[in-house]
């Protein structure tokens, strides 16, 4: 059995990224990315739930990510998950985490853009790495037409 680990986000960033470095010296950007959920409350309207993930980027990306992106900008993001465990500084335990490693980060809408400007055709359409950009726009379904 084949096992896969990928994930793709397209959402917006909470807060600027932060630039820090490994003790062998590469750069590690970290980023805090939210994706809304949409799903019917009780009396049947239709709202918003964030979802909020931690986004570590490796390398010459981390700079890029840096240089160019800040809170509000919305990305695309093409990576992995990773868990890891360490002993709390405080002696209260082990604690976990699960993050993303980005694999790729794509800059959407344009700088100051606080949404997913743009628009079809602009360029800056989200790609995961090696699939084949489509020329074609799907249409959108409409939320009734979601089986979950």
């Amino acid at each position: 059995m084949a096992n896969i680990n990928r994930v793709v986000l397209v959402g917006n960033l909470t807060k600027d990224p932060e630039l820090r470095h490994t003790p062998g010296g590469t750069p590690v950007c970290s980023l805090r990315v939210a994706v809304n959920s949409r799903r019917r409350d009780e009396s049947g309207t239709w709202v918003d739930k964030p979802n909020y993930f931690d986004v570590s980027v490796f390398g010459n990306q981390a700079e890029s990510c840096t240089q160019y992106l800040s809170k509000g900008r919305p990305v695309g993001i093409d990576g992995r998950l990773d868990w890891r465990e360490w002993e709390a500084t405080d002696g209260s335990g082990k604690r976990q985490a699960v993050q993303i490693i980005a694999e790729s980060v794509q800059f959407l809408g344009s700088r100051g853009d606080g949404d997913f400007g743009g628009g079809a055709g602009s360029g800056n359409q989200f790609v995961p790495a090696g699939a084949a950009q489509e020329s074609a726009d799907f249409p959108a379904a409409a939320d009734d037409d979601i089986p979950f």
